[in-house]
């Protein structure tokens, strides 16, 4: 089904809702008029958003069905249409005020999202959403909605595609970024969903907002955005009706998702029953290389010493090398068991060098074969991975794992993953939640193909950029910020069809600029990059590393339907 939609960008004028109201009902009404079926406005759009308390944001309050609803329904009748809106809602029984986006149609209101993760404004007078994430059905297609800070988080739109969403509604304040910023970009392609955006722009109370309000579609390709300024962006979506990206999801291995490992203090936590304690924080310098194995183990072993040797001269402790660097490409062709020479090789490399070394091999263990990681240095053999989201060439000859994979190295706590992997956003958050500072991952990935960005005439302040970018939307930087992870991504040498390349260490906190990562930009490199777990000598951690502030701000109660199987 093909429809027409709109999304509105808008600057609010503080204190001034009915001149706000009544410029959103115009623009609107000529979206509807033009033929626009759903229109999408901004997080706060009648009233602006940087409300002191709640008395200050009292006066421009309303309940979900009040007059401004009203309003926005009556386009919706005449024009048959569905409008998204932002809004200070007030619940009338209990009087408890929410950031809430309000979902209209011909026959009223439809729908209520009130924001779940509140930005450092809402707190001072908007309560946590209390209706989950809910997909609302609808004769133009299935729709949730989603509100600014919400869609930092991987689980809230997992939440809507597992619940049949077609479109997110993203409406928001976004600010501090260029935008389309890859997070919204990252939601809707990694759950298969178009995502309409609708962003403020322009100062309010010393803030800048960002703009680049966008139409994407299912796949992550932007139809239409605008950089500044109010304006009205069009576009037809095609909706899916199938959503491919749910099938790799493997929901019986999901249930450390259902917990809040950060709700304390990580060093307790982990250090409870003295049987798990995180490594003493330091600061570390690891690399990752970045080549194309040969279907030769003997060439792959001279290419593995050469970068580790590279690795070692500049001071790192960690190599991660690329998905099947030991036994090349062509699937189980040259598969190794644990006992194989070749293992052995690399064995001794890490003790002769005295460095620890990931890489990627396939691996054969009996009748079966596994895409496999293995992580050794010179106290031996510390981790073996089985690649657990399996790509669909590689389930032609591998079976997948069952198990999550992690290994305590001075210089933190490793995660692995393997490239494909890293697409299905439930893995990263797994290792999150096992309190990994480090997510290690070969990789042998030619999609999402890293977007561009040309530049933004938003005024943001320094250091946040505002120029041309090749890599704007980069997913394993994603990954790390969401997560509060150094990510470091081992990644094939570009070639067409086969990787994307941009191997790197990308640092763990999403608002940081310029951000703290490196990357190879060409064929064969190492990229090395120093990182710290914090200091030592605090009680309570100083890194966002082990903080993880964002994961601590996860809502697990929501989110049973993650772990639950795919056939109910």
């Amino acid at each position: 089904m093909k429809i027409n939609v709109a999304t509105i960008q808008f600057e609010p004028a503080q204190f001034r809702k009915d001149e706000n109201v009544a410029r959103l009902l115009e623009l609107a009404s000529q979206s509807a008029r033009d033929g626009a079926q759903l229109i999408v406005m901004p997080e706060m759009a009648t009233t602006g958003y940087c409300w002191q308390d709640r008395a200050e944001v009292a006066p421009y309050v309303e309940t979900a069905d009040g007059e401004t609803s009203q309003a926005f329904a009556a386009i919706a009748r005449e024009y048959h249409c569905y409008l998204v809106f932002g809004m200070p809602e007030r619940d009338p029984v209990t009087d408890i005020y929410y950031n809430s986006a309000i979902l209209v149609g011909p026959q009223g209101v439809i729908g209520v999202h009130r924001k779940t993760h509140p930005y450092i404004s809402e707190p001072k007078w908007a309560a946590n959403g209390d209706a989950g994430h809910q997909v609302f059905a609808t004769e133009i297609g299935n729709i949730a909605l989603l509100i600014c800070m919400d869609i930092h988080f991987i689980e809230t739109a997992r939440l809507a595609a597992l619940g049949g969403a077609q479109i997110i509604c993203h409406i928001s304040n976004w600010l501090a970024e260029r935008t389309p910023a890859p997070y919204w970009l990252t939601r809707g392609w990694e759950n298969g969903c178009a995502l309409i955006e609708s962003n403020r722009w322009g100062w309010e109370r010393g803030v800048q907002f960002s703009g680049g309000s966008c139409i994407v579609d299912q796949n992550g390709c932007i139809l239409a955005s605008c950089d500044s300024g109010d304006g009205v962006i069009r576009a037809e979506l095609t909706l899916p009706t199938d959503n491919p990206s749910l099938r790799k999801r493997r929901p019986e291995l999901y249930q450390r998702l259902m917990t809040n490992t950060f709700m304390w203090n990580p060093q307790d936590f982990f250090g409870l029953y003295g049987g798990d304690p995180l490594p003493t924080a330091k600061d570390s310098r690891i690399a990752v290389a970045q080549f194309h194995p040969t279907n030769n183990i003997a060439e792959n072993l001279l290419v593995i010493r050469h970068w580790a040797e590279q690795a070692k001269s500049r001071g790192a402790e960690l190599l991660i090398l690329p998905e099947r660097a030991l036994t090349g490409g062509e699937g189980k062709h040259n598969a190794l068991r644990l006992n194989d020479a070749p293992i052995e090789s690399l064995l001794k490399l890490a003790i002769e060098l005295d460095i620890a070394l990931l890489t990627g091999f396939a691996e054969r263990e009996g009748q079966q074969y596994y895409n496999s990681a293995l992580l050794v240095s010179s106290a031996g053999l510390g981790a073996h991975y089985r690649q657990i989201h399996l790509s669909g060439g590689d389930q032609q000859w591998a079976s997948p794992g069952n198990k999550w994979v992690t290994c305590d190295l001075p210089c933190g706590r490793v995660g692995i993953l393997l490239g494909e992997d890293l697409l299905v956003p439930e893995a990263a958050r797994i290792l999150a939640l096992e309190g990994c500072d480090i997510i290690a991952c070969p990789a042998q990935l030619n999609t999402p193909i890293p977007l561009t960005h040309a530049g933004t005439a938003i005024s943001h302040a320094w250091p946040i950029p505002r120029g041309a970018d090749p890599y704007h939307w980069l997913l394993p930087r994603v990954r790390a910020g969401e997560n509060n992870v150094w990510l470091a991504f081992a990644n094939w040498a570009p070639a067409a069809g086969v990787s994307f390349g941009l191997s790197g260490v990308f640092g763990p906190d999403t608002f940081a600029f310029p951000r703290i990562e490196i990357k190879v930009p060409g064929t064969d490199g190492l990229a090395v990059l120093d990182m710290t777990t914090g200091s030592p000598e605090t009680a309570y951690p100083n890194h966002v590393v082990r903080r993880k502030d964002l994961v601590l701000m996860r809502q697990p109660h929501y989110y049973t339907p993650l772990v639950m199987p795919a056939n109910q």
